[in-house]
């Protein structure tokens, strides 16, 4: 499976951890909202998209099962964020 396409939209909220949420799409036929990017303390990271369970932990709905496609799809989603805060902003 292939990631052909990736949208980022900063948040912009100075209090706020998180930064911007992304959309990924993969291979032009299935695409994957509501992925966060957060500021940690030791930098950025993502969170997948979750929902809260009747205990009040948190599951993820959708994530990757192996490491090698959860590395590729930090990789590509913080690369796509850095590209997106750098762009001038507009009023």
């Amino acid at each position: 499976m292939k990631i052909t396409d990736v949208r980022v939209r900063i948040v912009k909220k100075d209090d706020s951890k998180l930064k911007a949420v992304a959309s990924v799409t993969f291979d032009d036929c299935f695409v994957v909202h509501d992925i966060k990017v957060i500021e940690g303390t030791e930098g950025y990271f993502i969170a997948m998209p979750s929902r809260k369970t009747n205990d009040g932990e948190y599951k993820d709905i959708a994530h990757p099962i192996n490491t090698e496609t959860r590395e590729e799809l930090i990789k590509i989603i913080l690369n796509a964020f850095e590209e997106e805060k750098a762009k001038p902003v507009e009023d």
